[in-house]
C-alpha cells in the first residue's frame, strides 16, 4: 500500500499567502522603478518612467494565472479562500487602471497618482490578508491515494 501524501500546515499558509506576497512585489517592484525612471528622465525621455514600470506589473499579470490556477485546487478551502479574494483584488485593480489610468494621469498628480492609487489599492489589503492567514489555525491535510 503506498504511504499517504501530506499536505503540511506550513505548506497551507505559504499557499494561502503567495498570491498576496508576489502582487505585492510586483507592485512595489513597479512602483520602484517607476521612481527611478521618473528622476532619470528628461522631457526628450518622458517615456521612460512607464517603460521602465510596466515590465512587472505584465509580467506578474502573466504569471499569476498559473500562480491563481495552480492554488485554485488545493485541498483546504481556506487556502482557496485567500487566494481567490487576492486574485478578485488584484484583477480588479489592474483592470480598473488599464482603463482609467490615461484619464488619471491628465489630473494634475499625473502617472503618480495612478501609481500611488495603485499601491494604495492592493498593498494594504493584501498585507492584510497575509496578516490574517497567519493568524488562522492551519492543520496538515492527508491526501488519501486514489489507487487506494
Amino acid at each position: 500500500m503506498a504511504e499517504p501524501k501530506v499536505v503540511t500546515a506550513a505548506s497551507c499558509l505559504r499557499s494561502a499567502r503567495l498570491f498576496n506576497w508576489l502582487a505585492v512585489a510586483s507592485t512595489t517592484l513597479a512602483a520602484t522603478l517607476f521612481t527611478i525612471g521618473n528622476n532619470l528622465a528628461d522631457k526628450k525621455m518622458a517615456f521612460l518612467p512607464l517603460a521602465m514600470s510596466l515590465p512587472p506589473v505584465m509580467l506578474w499579470l502573466a504569471a499569476s494565472i498559473f500562480v491563481y490556477a495552480m492554488i485554485a485546487h488545493h485541498p483546504d478551502l481556506k487556502v482557496r479562500h485567500y487566494n481567490k479574494w487576492a486574485g478578485y483584488r488584484y484583477y480588479a485593480v489592474v483592470g480598473t487602471l488599464t482603463i482609467l489610468a490615461n484619464d488619471i494621469a491628465h489630473l494634475p498628480t499625473g502617472w503618480g497618482g495612478v501609481w500611488a492609487l495603485f499601491i494604495l489599492a492592493l498593498v494594504p489589503w493584501s498585507l492584510h490578508d497575509i496578516w490574517k492567514a497567519g493568524k488562522e489555525d492551519w492543520h496538515d491535510i492527508q491526501l488519501e491515494s486514489p489507487h487506494d
